[in-house]
């Protein structure tokens, strides 16, 4: 297999990924941008190392960079990212327009403004005379008002210019929501409004809103996590991981795409995007599964689909597991373990329908000679492995996250230095920095933005009131239901597990609409925003609940039609994207199943005292394990031999009642499986004495 090449992986998520493409500027104001980006970069790693500034100064000093290099590098109109640079006059430096310096001040001012003023502000020639902030809470002055108003304005432009136009729209929906509450038609929705005095200061001071706990995740953690991957990927993680993943599954059957799940876990420890896991591992595996007989959609659906696994793949988990601890105020290792089983759940999903798919195929697994041994990749490959390492012991010794990202950042910019086998220059360290940096962007500035919705929501109530909708309409469809499926006897179907059952399922496709096009992070703070409350209501565990809107949030990234990921797998494999994103959305069908199961059974999450004993936790794990492995021999059409439509139903419809936390409904699986078995074991013994009666005829 050819060598991780880590230039070309991000030439490729920048072609994939509408947030990393920039416009051209000048040289001057391109060498800029590439200074300041190691500057900000240089001071966000300092600070993890030796503490931050008071919040609402680091959290101003981050926004004013994220604003600044969006207003450089991103044009107003996407159609201008190529256009040829332009000759500098007053109205335009390095192609970036006056307009857009205008928008640059005005972001920085209002975004330190904040922290200016929090002790109060006097200038008596401009007739400013502010109070401390903290006085001035609940009753912002006019200047107040209107620095807020500047600073909602640039930062809902910059996230238009990074990720599109719909984040700007929710934002402006929940807004609309907050100033218009008394006359909303609906009588739940309704509440009693709040002017717009108040709701800047609801979103602008810090507390909730922009400054609230999301910018502040980001700018600590968020940040730091990404520049983490970007240098362990520099120093040559990424080819040792694909070399590991080549030694454990390339000699088995399908093996390039076995390789591809198992290399796509390991990224999923250091990335938290699903597009930079698709094109890190696709651009070796995707064109090697398709030399071994892959068509390209389903050899670009397989990436994507164990892609997006990354996200939920301890140790790490990308930055929404940091998001959620915060959240749930638990320590970081809480969810880190109880992701472990769910995990595994969707990787058994992957692998084994990769598996059946090679088979009914008829494709074997790599050549031996193809296949490093496991003590030269070792050897070769161990010291890039050891910054991870150093991450996470740090990480689950007990410091903070933005700590154990420091010392990780440390100890891989000094082994790749050193390193004999990946050794890195100062000019790697560089453009990792400047990289990392135009990574963290959308992320920051979305992050920032979603910061509104978590503002309106508090403020406003509307959780538990979206709650209590989804709840009383599940209840009213369950009493419905209950007459007739209550005939079936299979399991127990009563009001309140068919009432819980519909609000899940009602919850689990608006988190998949919501999350479509958002960055995991961004989308995982606003499902549990808006999302999570409903669970509540239920009475669904906390955690289990947060999870579960994640889970369903990630899966809007291999879910049709808007699909980046699969998108980015389609263009790399030259297919059909929207075959490749329904290939991809298939193969996640672990991922779309166990969510359900941990509402219903916590025992599987292990961490939650109240519900875990070995025999629950065994009772719900193994089967569940067992009816995933099902859906995917439906999936695939294939266990021992071909299997029949009807046969796929029934193998699908045991592989649901498996997966269910229920003694009764596993015998009523086994009960669906025995003819497909009988089925399968009569199709190969036909299909041995064809392949004997042919070798004989040979």
């Amino acid at each position: 297999m050819a060598d991780y090449d880590y230039r070309k992986a991000e030439e490729l998520e920048q072609k994939y990924d509408s947030g990393l493409q920039t416009r051209n500027t000048g040289p001057y104001l391109k060498l800029f941008g590439l200074w300041f980006s190691v500057v900000f970069a240089l001071y966000h790693y300092i600070t993890a190392g030796f503490g931050t500034p008071v919040d609402f100064w680091h959290m101003g000093i981050h926004m004013s960079g994220v604003i600044l290099l969006i207003y450089i590098g991103f044009p107003l109109l996407s159609r201008f990212k190529g256009s040829p640079v332009l000759p500098n006059t007053f109205y335009r430096f390095g192609n970036v327009p006056l307009y857009d310096w205008i928008a640059i001040f005005l972001g920085i001012l209002t975004s330190m403004y904040i922290g200016f003023t929090w002790d109060g502000l006097q200038i008596p020639m401009l007739g400013i005379d502010l109070e401390d902030q903290v006085l001035r809470q609940g009753n912002p002055a006019g200047i107040d008002i209107v620095m807020g108003t500047i600073l909602i304005v640039v930062l809902l432009e910059a996230v238009r210019r990074t990720l599109g136009i719909i984040v700007p729209i929710i934002i402006g929906i929940f807004t609309a929501y907050a100033i218009f509450g008394p006359y909303i038609p609906v009588q739940i929705l309704k509440h009693p409004g709040i002017d717009w005095s108040q709701y800047i200061n609801n979103m602008y001071f810090p507390s909730e809103g922009i400054y609230g706990v999301t910018l502040w995740i980001v700018s600590t953690v968020v940040f730091h996590f990404v520049l983490f991957g970007v240098l362990a990927q520099r120093m040559g993680l990424g080819q040792f991981f694909v070399d590991i993943a080549t030694v454990i599954a390339g000699r088995y059957t399908g093996g390039l795409a076995k390789v591809s799940v198992v290399s796509s876990a390991f990224f999923g420890t250091i990335s938290g995007s699903s597009i930079a896991n698709t094109v890190s591992t696709g651009s070796l595996t995707i064109p090697n599964m398709k030399k071994m007989g892959y068509p390209g959609y389903l050899a670009g659906g397989v990436e994507a689909a164990a892609s997006a696994g990354g996200q939920i793949t301890p140790p790490i988990m990308g930055a929404a597991a940091f998001v959620m601890a915060e959240f749930l105020e638990v320590p970081y290792t809480t969810i880190v373990i109880a992701a472990i089983v769910p995990a595994a759940m969707h990787y058994i999903g992957v692998l084994c329908i990769v598996h059946f798919q090679a088979r009914r195929l008829g494709l074997k697994g790599m050549p031996r000679e193809e296949i490093p041994k496991l003590l030269a990749v070792l050897k070769k490959g161990w010291p890039t492995a050891l910054p991870l390492f150093v991450l996470i012991y740090v990480l689950f010794s007990g410091y903070s996250p933005n700590m154990a990202a420091f010392w990780g950042i440390t100890s891989a910019v000094a082994i790749g230095f050193i390193n004999p086998m990946h050794k890195i220059t100062l000019r790697d360290l560089f453009e990792g920095c400047v990289t990392g940096v135009k990574y963290a962007l959308a992320v920051g500035a979305v992050c920032a933005a979603i910061g509104i919705v978590v503002g309106v929501v508090n403020t406003t109530g509307l959780g538990f009131r979206l709650g209590f909708m989804v709840t009383n309409s599940a209840q009213t469809i369950g009493e419905n239901l209950q007459p007739i499926i209550g005939l079936i006897p299979f399991t127990d179907f009563s009001v309140g597990n068919i009432t819980l059952f519909v609000s899940l399922v009602m919850i689990a496709i608006t988190c998949i609409l919501m999350g479509a096009g958002l960055p995991t992070t961004a989308l995982y703070i606003m499902l549990a925003t808006v999302a999570q409350p409903a669970l509540a209501n239920l009475g669904v565990p906390p955690l289990a609940a947060h999870l579960f809107v994640l889970y369903y949030g990630v899966i809007s990234e291999i879910t049709p039609p808007v699909c980046a990921s699969a998108y980015a797998a389609a263009g790399i494999a030259n297919a059909n994207p929207f075959r490749t994103g329904c290939a991809a959305f298939t193969l996640g069908i672990g991922k779309l199943i166990v969510p359900m199961v941990f509402v219903y059974s916590p025992a599987m999450l292990i961490v939650l005292p109240e519900y875990f004993t070995w025999g629950a936790f065994l009772e719900t794990s193994l089967p569940c394990g067992l009816g995933v492995a099902l859906l995917a021999m439906s999936v695939a059409g294939f266990f021992l031999a071909p299997m029949p439509g009807p046969f796929r139903v029934l193998v699908a419809i045991s592989g649901i009642f498996l997966v269910a936390p229920n003694l009764t409904s596993d015998l009523w699986a086994l009960a669906f499986f025995a003819p497909v078995l009988v089925q399968q074991v009569l199709g190969r013994r036909v299909a041995r004495a064809n392949e004997l009666q042919e070798a004989n005829a040979s």
